[in-house]
């Protein structure tokens, strides 16, 4: 089994500077996932990411190593991170219905609000999709190489950490980002596609 202590002090000599920073780690064995992070929220100063050592210890050490680097990038890499336009507008909308609202304004408030949602969804959806999730994937294998890897070998570990996971998981198959993102990997380690993976898909 692998000790809890020694496991955490390990991920936190993993991971970049930047995410011991950002980054805060917790044991959660009632999680129904080897490891969780939601999406990071501006105002916070550091973001949880919470582990299953039950599950968790079901991996190699290399996908264990390059499913946390990914997690770590994805969480510290978000875009709700970095003050934008969007924000700009979601931050004026919220300001200018709660003037609105003590002022009694319905109108007022109907269009700052709406103002603050439509902000608030582009700027949520700026944070999900394959575009993203392959992003955190490429840099997670950027901080890989700076910790002994190949890209070859952490492109691997984190493919077969994808699959993985799914299957400890007791999940049916892979998502459909999941698959892009595994055939992804699995060409810059310079292996074939997997057949089982494509047809998880099309069941």
């Amino acid at each position: 089994m692998i000790d809890p202590n020694a496991e955490i002090n390990r991920l936190r000599d993993l991971m970049p500077a930047t995410g011991r920073m950002k980054t805060r780690l917790k044991l959660s064995d009632d999680q129904p996932r080897l490891i969780a992070a939601s999406v990071p929220r501006p105002w916070r100063e550091s973001h949880p990411i919470s582990l299953n050592l039950t599950l968790w210890e079901q991996l190699t050490q290399p996908q264990r190593d390059l499913l946390f680097l990914r997690t770590v990038c994805w969480t510290i890499g978000s875009n709700l991170m970095e003050p934008d336009w969007y924000q700009g507008l979601m931050v004026t909308g919220v300001v200018g219905a709660a003037i609105e609202l003590a002022r009694g304004e319905a109108v007022g408030l109907l269009l700052a609000g709406s103002l603050a949602t439509a902000a608030g969804l582009r700027i949520w959806r700026s944070s999900r999709g394959v575009k993203v999730e392959m992003a955190a994937d490429d840099k997670a294998l950027e901080v890989a190489q700076r910790r002994g890897y190949t890209a070859a070998q952490a492109a691997q570990a984190l493919s077969s950490a994808i699959e993985a996971a799914a299957r400890i998981e007791g999940r049916s198959g892979l998502s459909t980002d999941e698959l892009i993102r595994c055939q992804n990997l699995r060409a810059t380690a310079g292996l074939a596609p997997n057949l089982t993976s494509e047809s998880s898909l099309q069941r």
